[in-house]
């Protein structure tokens, strides 16, 4: 397998962290740099999730009451579904 499109990146670990990776790593039955490497991209993938959720979060407050909010027949047919009798659901 080639490494291309792969970086190397180096980081010192204390002797603690270093063999509880190592342990973990031997548990799972996978090498300890792949056990980091989909360490790192879940902690990145999260990070951007968060992002995107406070993004979306200050939209929400920023629009809240103007005519960004909700449309007003969305709105009124939602309800009229909610209010709805069993069998016209």
């Amino acid at each position: 397998m080639t490494n291309s499109g792969r970086r190397n990146f180096h980081v010192p670990l204390p002797d603690e962290t270093y063999d509880r990776l190592r342990s973990a790593a031997e548990e799972l039955g996978m090498p300890a740099t792949s056990l980091v490497r989909e360490a790192v991209e879940g902690w990145l993938d999260e990070r951007e999730r968060e992002r995107l959720r406070a993004e979306i979060a200050a939209w929400a407050a920023a629009a809240a009451g103007s005519r960004s909010d909700l449309d007003p027949e969305l709105e009124a047919a939602g309800v009229e579904l909610l209010l709805a009798p069993e069998e016209r659901r």
